[in-house]
This record gives C-alpha cells, structure tokens and sequence, in this order.
C-alpha cells in the first residue's frame, strides 16, 4: 500500500513535469534559427515561394503558434507525434525503431559503469593509505576529465584500425545474415566499444563517489562497534560500510542514467550506432523539428522513468523514505 501511494505520488508529478516539458521544448523550437519548408524546398530543387507556401501549409507551419502548440500537445495526448518533415514517416515508429538500439547501449553502460565504479571505489577506500589506492584515484580522475569524443576516436584507432580486435561500427555486421546465438554474438562485439566508452566517464564519478562515502561511513558509531566485537574487517566493509555507502550512489546512479541517454548522442554519433542520440544528431542537421521534439519527448519521459525507479530503490534501501511517504 505504501509503495503504491508513493509509486502514484511519483506519475501525478511527472505528468505535469512532462507537460511543461513538452511545451518547454515546442517554445524552444519554435524559436530555434531555420525555416524547415525552405530546408525540404532547397533539397527537392523547387525554392519558389509558391512550393515554399505549399509545404507549410501541408505541415501546419503556416498557422499561428498557439494553434501548433494546441496541435502538437492534443496529439502526445493520443501518442501521436505527426510526421517526420524529412523522411515523411511517422515520429513515433522512427524513435521506436531507434530506441531499442539506445536502451541497449546505455543499459550495458550504466551496469558497467556502476558495477566497476563500486568495485572500484571500495578498493580505493580499503587502500587509502596505499599506492594502490592513489593509482585507482588518479585512474578515475583521467578518465573523469577526458573528452568523451576523444575516448570514443581513440578506441576506435588503437581497437579497430591498428589492432583490429573489435569493429569500430554499427549494431552488427551488415550483410552477415547472423541469427540467433551467432547475431547475439555479432552484437555484443559491436556494444563493447562503444558501451565502454560511455561507461568510463561515468565509472569514474561512482569511483569516487563509492570511496568518500566509505570512507565517511567508517567513522560512524556502528562501524567502531563493529570493529570492538571483533569482527573481520572485509565483513565489516560488506555489511557495515559498503551498505550504508551506497545510499547516495544510489541517488547519483539514478541521476546519471537519465543523463546517459544525452551523453549516446556522441557515442553513437562517432561509432555510428543506430539509436535515438544518431537521429537526433540527423533531425538536428536538416531542421527536423517534429522529430526533434519527439525525441526530446521520449528523452525526457526516460529521465522521468529512471528517477521513479530510483525513489522505490531507494526506499528499499532506506526505510525512512517509505515511512515519510506513508
């Protein structure tokens, strides 16, 4: 019952954050710089005005801003997100075409990404005093203050062109005819470079986080009752101090993977990966506002998703979060 209330709690509050959102982005995009009649006139090779006036007619650019605005935010209430200016195919079966090749990427990064920040973190924090300890921090700082676009052209150089380990691009081999085991197979070594890439920017950020929070964990009250019992040490890291410094993780993780989805744009874009961040990179290139604004939507309602997520994980983990809901 608790969880329900706070689960309802949640979806009444991003509904309305979700429909200021959406007509956040329509204003946004409507003054964005750009005619996209003119930019599909200049392509088809017919720039008079008369063609010009034709197209937006046809897509409804000729009516007042108001009128749009009420067009487009009565159509997301029935799912429907108009058409593609470019490619004349309907927004929403573009980003659900792309959108599986998204959620793979930035699942597979986010998993790697907390799991070895974690693991990475508590060796850290278990060897503050040691060179072992500083090499895993300095580790964690390059790749927190490297370009990510530098990382991804660089493991495609060393990986694919001079080592040849690993294809550079694309979701599988084009042309292969792979199915079953062997396509997954395929697929998984397209994901490594680029779902690594993505994941060290991040890694870094939960290895540093995982260690000042063990580290401010160990010098609670509990942990040196834990330690005058005589308990070993790697049980009290396990039981005592890890567990309680994964609360903020826990809250950053959550954070983060919304913020994946807007960090895949380059990661796609340079290893020419399928998803929704190429073809919002594309609808960007030839002013494909309809387009735009319906990944915007669909970024914006994952954010929202992975936050809702991250409230009941952590009220799993922190009693107190389910009592104040109550």
């Amino acid at each position: 019952m608790v969880y329900a209330r706070l689960i309802a709690m949640r979806l009444f509050k991003a509904v309305i954050v979700l429909f200021l959102i959406v007509i956040f982005n329509f204003l946004l995009i409507q003054m964005a710089p750009g005619d996209p009649a003119a930019i599909l006139a200049g392509q088809a090779g017919a720039a008079d005005q008369e063609f010009l006036n034709q197209l937006r007619e046809r897509f409804g650019l000729d009516q007042p801003m108001y009128v749009q605005l009420w067009r487009y935010v009565s159509g997301i209430a029935m799912l429907d997100f108009g058409y593609s200016y470019r490619l004349g195919v309907p927004v929403f079966d573009l980003i659900m075409d792309r959108l599986p090749a998204t959620l793979l990427l930035t699942g597979t990064a986010f998993v790697l990404s907390l799991v070895l920040g974690i693991v990475a973190g508590s060796m850290a924090a278990a060897r503050v005093k040691k060179p072992s300890g500083s090499i895993i921090m300095a580790l964690a700082l390059v790749f927190y203050a490297t370009p990510l676009f530098w990382v991804a052209l660089m493991s495609v150089v060393v990986f694919s062109v001079y080592l040849g380990w690993l294809p550079a691009y694309g979701l599988y081999t084009v042309g292969a005819d792979h199915t079953g085991f062997a396509l997954m197979l395929d697929v998984a070594q397209h994901l490594v470079l680029p779902a690594t890439t993505l994941a060290l920017f991040f890694m870094a950020i939960y290895t540093r986080m995982t260690r000042t929070s063990m580290l401010d964990a160990a010098q609670q009250d509990y942990v040196k009752t834990a330690r005058a019992k005589g308990l070993k040490p790697s049980i009290i890291q396990r039981r005592h101090v890890l567990r309680n410094a994964l609360l903020p993780i826990i809250t950053l993780a959550g954070l983060q993977a919304g913020q994946m989805v807007g960090g895949a744009i380059l990661t796609e874009t340079v290893f020419a990966w399928p998803g929704i961040g190429r073809l919002m990179f594309e609808a960007l290139e030839q002013r494909d506002y309809n387009l735009l604004l319906g990944i915007f939507f669909f970024s914006a309602a994952l954010v929202i998703v992975f936050n809702i997520i991250t409230d009941l994980v952590y009220s799993l983990a922190d009693p107190r979060i389910k009592k104040g809901a109550a």
